[in-house]
């Protein structure tokens, strides 16, 4: 374990986490949720242990676990939503149905976000996908601009439009279409200074003042990096503790140890796996390229040097 990651979290508050985590694990092996149904009582299982899974991932960042470890609960987590999702739709019936309604509820778009940016940051376009299906599914694909921008360097066939769901939410919009680089990143300074007291209806607002024994597991504007990371713009002068710096610079600099996976590729430099790539360096840069084929440069980008990442063979 590295340094932790946020002054509020001490070594012992994350210990006393992942004891409660255990011992809920254990408790609820043998226990049923109270309910009046056995489908919802599925359901109310299914939402407690995707929350408890959420609340591990968050934690385990907060308390300065490796990023790379950061992978494998997040691929719990994600099966967890689907799990979730599931036992849902049967309880409720009705098909398709959301785990969050990131229309009505603010604070369920941030946890959208949060998931979206994690998968972006982690290299993991696979889980990305898994998760955003039970989004789309519901009806919400192509109805929020934010949520369509974290995708479409990412998955094929997103939609480009001028609405989003929540204010709170402009200033980082903003970032990705400002003219100029200064402007980019004055806007994502500007979101993440306004983040916290933006979120002071949802259930994990103020928590870190219940003391170690508490709900809280850390503050963080994970989609604010996502984006800084996509779109190039610069982060050098942010230093708000809601941005995970840490982690957007292990997506810049991502080198993976499984030889399935591809690193990224400096501009000027042959394509080494036959794919889908992009680059930050270029507005739309999402591409098809042949393996060997030279890797475009783009010398006058504002945004900087131009490096691909690998976006999926799809």
């Amino acid at each position: 374990m590295t340094m932790k990651r946020q002054k509020f979290y001490s070594d012992n508050h994350f210990k006393i986490f992942l004891k409660a985590y255990d011992d809920a694990i254990e408790f609820y092996r043998t226990r049923k949720f109270q309910s009046d149904s056995v489908e919802e009582e599925e359901m109310l299982r299914a939402r407690f242990f995707q929350r408890m899974s959420l609340n591990k991932l968050l934690a385990s960042y907060t308390a300065g676990v490796a990023i790379p470890e950061l992978s494998v609960i997040l691929e719990e987590l994600v099966s967890k939503y689907e799990e979730w999702q599931s036992k849902l739709e049967i309880n409720e019936n009705i098909c398709n149905i959301s785990p969050l309604a990131i229309g009505d509820y603010v604070h369920q778009y941030e946890e959208c976000v949060q998931i979206i940016g994690f998968c972006v940051l982690l290299h993991r376009t696979d889980l990305l996908k898994r998760f955003v299906a039970l989004i789309d599914n519901a009806g919400y694909e192509g109805t929020d601009t934010l949520y369509e921008d974290l995708l479409s360097k990412l998955i094929s066939g997103r939609h480009d439009i001028d609405q989003w769901y929540h204010d709170v939410y402009s200033p980082l919009v903003q970032a990705i279409y400002s003219n100029t680089k200064e402007e980019a990143a004055d806007h994502l300074k500007k979101y993440c200074n306004q983040w916290y007291a933006a979120f002071r209806d949802a259930p994990w607002h103020d928590t870190h003042h219940q003391g170690e024994d508490g709900s809280y597991v850390g503050y963080w504007a994970i989609e604010a990096g996502a984006i800084a990371f996509l779109y190039g713009i610069d982060d050098s002068k942010i230093d708000h503790m809601v941005y995970p710096k840490d982690l957007v610079e292990y997506a810049r600099n991502y080198q993976p140890t499984n030889n399935s996976q591809v690193s990224r590729i400096d501009g000027g430099q042959p394509c080494s796996r036959t794919g889908h790539w992009f680059t930050p360096a270029k507005s739309d840069s999402r591409q098809h390229f042949q393996q060997g084929e030279i890797m475009p440069k783009f010398s006058d980008s504002k945004w900087g040097e131009t490096i691909w990442y690998w976006s999926g063979e799809e």
